[in-house]
């Protein structure tokens, strides 16, 4: 089960995702202390998830000037 799923990624707003980001990374770093490694795998993919959204829009950005 994912943690989140792109579409959910492209209702949020722009300081919704910061937020989720700056969560998940620290979800992360607890996680990775503990030696639980069944989810660092979700996390990881959620955290890339956004930054790929964050990415595509900005190219989008681009594009369009």
């Amino acid at each position: 089960m994912a943690l989140l799923r792109y579409k959910d990624i492209t209702k949020m707003n722009d300081k919704e995702r910061e937020e989720k980001l700056a969560e998940l990374k620290l979800q992360l770093v607890k996680i990775a202390a503990s030696n639980k490694n069944g989810k660092t795998k979700e996390i990881k993919r959620a955290v890339s998830r956004i930054l790929t959204f964050k990415t595509s829009q900005k190219k989008e950005v681009l594009k369009n000037k």
